[in-house]
């Protein structure tokens, strides 16, 4: 299996830019530890963002009051780091252009939470904050320790406590 993943992530490294963005797309960026292009960063921590506030907002209508107290702090967090990206943008420190929309996978996660409710909601929020804060986790921390841009790099890194912070309330919520 690993000499599948290797031979992969060769083919991911010896093509174009877009082949990067499906290397990370694909995991094997993050089977690899390879840290993601500024651009792929910058889309993911975009879309991440737009999911984690949307699908907050939805739990703010629709879960018990502990859910809805974490889903408010993710809407701020989120809302937060939205607003430091777009800052690293702006100042022209980060040459990258957040992404519009959320990922096709993503709009299907929330497009299936839209159509539950009660329990059903709360338990699959719980789940889907768990996936998705693992996942912001480590594409942080491997931006953090090794992206190519400096003022990138440092923000990912300064980040991650607070992400790893909201992994674990996801999975203390899970439990209850």
């Amino acid at each position: 299996m690993r000499s599948i993943v290797l031979m992969a992530a060769g083919l991911m490294v010896a093509t174009s830019a877009l082949a990067q963005s499906a290397a990370e797309k694909s995991g094997v960026n993050s089977a690899l530890a390879i840290p993601p292009k500024t651009e792929d960063f910058v889309k993911e921590v975009s879309m991440s963002d737009m999911f984690e506030i949307e699908s907050s907002k939805l739990a703010l209508e629709r879960a018990d009051e502990a859910t809805k107290a974490f889903a408010q702090q993710m809407v701020q967090d989120h809302q937060k780091t939205t607003a430091e990206l777009k800052r690293l943008i702006d100042s022209g420190k980060v040459k990258a252009m957040p992404a519009t929309a959320m990922s096709d996978g993503q709009q299907e996660t929330l497009n299936k939470l839209k159509k539950l409710e009660g329990a059903d909601f709360t338990e699959q929020y719980h789940d889907d904050q768990v996936d998705a804060h693992e996942d912001a986790v480590d594409v942080f921390k491997r931006y953090g320790n090794e992206g190519d841009n400096p003022d990138l790099k440092a923000w990912a890194a300064k980040t991650v406590p607070a992400l790893e912070h909201h992994l674990q309330m996801a999975e203390d919520l899970e439990k209850k």
